[in-house]
């Protein structure tokens, strides 16, 4: 009996990957944990089909991770396909980590993604560790030294840049703040800014106008619903005097994707002092940004702030700032602390930190970083970062089709799904009108049934996010959902 057919029933069967004479023949991404339990029963099917002989079953190889515990898995979505039976349930063992997903659907991940069991118990860990060791000891600043260096390399892995680029901050917000009042202004420069913002950049930006007597304008980057180029569009945006440009990489009420490499090299070849800040709240941890092409180091941003609290499933209040290296002297920092200079043998401070750290202030939860480590390591356990995002464009595609096909509801993003997992749509009266007032009641109601997604004003619609971490049955419940819901709004 061949290999290949001793494979193929113990797929029908669902028990599990094998080794045999020609294991090296056998699909890596059908690899998942086993226990010994299922592995008995494995051997038991094997023999029961005559073949025992010819096939060893690997238990060393393939273990149920237990907590605090991660084993790499092998996801087998690529943009077109939906889930397999085997990566079902190799998807079903990941998520045991994350107790915070049971009982509920679960789309928002855009606003806060829920933590794995591990990076919630390095968040008391952490404490603990402090408290025992002594809160102001020297060991424990040999502790805090230790952990700001290992989770600046895991974020710097993530982005693939070093980590002497990094700076560690609270959220997104403030790793944009850290540039817009770090560049060296003067009065008559320009700002440009895309028209997908969030209110919080946009608010920073109009105070820094008024203060620094610069001016500021918005290119049309919603005009990519209908068709539009980025970076045709920006460039007709650009003027003689424009100092900083201001773009989110993944638009939060689209889901688009804006070609960043691109837009650097506009910006630089437009001027040498014009300077590109890149919003990340929806990039980092979603898009495969330590592969080639993605790189930030490839790309030539200058600035690039995100948080850990979104798609990397991190703690809320970590987040952090890329800064390229040409243009780190040029930034100074505003919010000025110990952790950003340097001192002389007597304590007075001599000049900026030469890293990253230069734009940290002070005393900070020092928890949080090994739960974001803990939290990236727990993705990376998963494929890579480009299988994840193969399995993002999925299903983000599975749910696009879906509502599609409704005759009350219009997608957002009209002609192809997002490149991302940002999924946004309107619902529609009996006319084919947009109804505004029913996007709030969707989402209060689809919460009442433990389904989350959220509402956004510009333009009014309603979002869902999927993860890689999403399954398809929970797109196939919320279609059905909305679907239901949509018709009895629709009239």
């Amino acid at each position: 009996m061949s290999c290949s057919y001793c494979w193929t029933k113990l797929l029908a069967s669902l028990m599990g990957p094998t080794s045999c004479a020609h294991w090296e023949t056998l699909p890596p991404q059908l690899v998942r944990p086993m226990s010994t339990k299922l592995l008995s029963r494995v051997s038991a099917f094997v023999e029961g089909i005559g073949i025992g002989s010819g096939v060893k079953i690997s238990v060393a190889t393939h273990t149920i991770p237990i907590s605090g515990e991660s084993s790499t898995l092998n996801p087998s979505l690529d943009g077109n396909q939906t889930d397999s039976a085997l990566d079902a349930e190799a998807l079903i063992q990941h998520r045991r980590q994350f107790s915070s997903l049971a009982g509920k659907r679960y789309f928002n991940y855009g606003g806060q993604g829920p933590m794995a069991d591990s990076a919630i118990a390095a968040l008391s860990d952490g404490q603990k560790t402090i408290q025992m060791k002594g809160p102001f000891s020297a060991e424990v600043y040999e502790w805090i030294t230790e952990e700001g260096r290992l989770v600046r390399d895991a974020i710097a892995s993530t982005l693939g840049v070093t980590a002497e680029t990094i700076t560690l901050t609270e959220n997104v917000t403030v790793g944009c703040n850290i540039p817009m009042w770090g560049l060296p202004w003067k009065a008559g420069d320009h700002i440009l800014m895309g028209d997908c913002e969030h209110p919080g950049i946009i608010a920073a930006v109009r105070e820094l106008c008024r203060r620094y007597e610069v001016t500021v304008s918005t290119c049309p980057l919603s005009d990519l619903l209908q068709g539009g180029d980025p970076v045709e569009i920006i460039q007709q945006g650009l003027r003689a005097e424009t100092r900083l440009v201001v773009i989110s990489h993944i638009l939060w009420n689209t889901g688009q994707v804006l070609p960043i490499k691109e837009l650097a090299a506009l910006c630089h070849d437009h001027s040498s002092k014009t300077r590109l800040l890149v919003d990340a709240a929806q990039s980092v941890g979603s898009l495969p940004l330590d592969q080639t092409g993605w790189r930030l180091s490839e790309t030539e941003v200058d600035f690039y702030a995100f948080t850990g609290h979104k798609w990397l499933g991190g703690p809320a209040g970590l987040g952090g700032l890329y800064t390229r290296p040409a243009v780190f002297e040029e930034t100074v920092p505003t919010y000025i602390g110990w952790r950003g200079v340097e001192v002389d043998g007597t304590g007075e401070p001599t000049g900026w930190e030469s890293t990253g750290r230069k734009y940290e202030v002070a005393t900070s939860d020092y928890s949080l970083w090994g739960s974001l480590r803990e939290a990236i390591a727990v993705q990376d356990s998963w494929g890579d970062s480009q299988a994840r995002y193969n399995r993002i464009c999925s299903l983000s595609r599975k749910l696009w089709e879906g509502l599609r096909e409704m005759l009350h509801v219009r997608c957002v993003l009209q002609d192809a799904p997002p490149p991302s997992g940002l999924v946004s749509f309107q619902l529609l009266d009996a006319d084919g009108t947009p109804d505004f007032e029913q996007h709030g009641a969707l989402a209060k109601q689809l919460e009442g049934e433990k389904i989350y997604v959220r509402t956004l004003l510009s333009p009014n619609c309603v979002r869902a996010c999927v993860h890689y971490l999403t399954t398809a049955e929970e797109i196939d419940d919320l279609i059905i959902r909305i679907q239901t819901v949509a018709e009895k709004f629709g009239g």
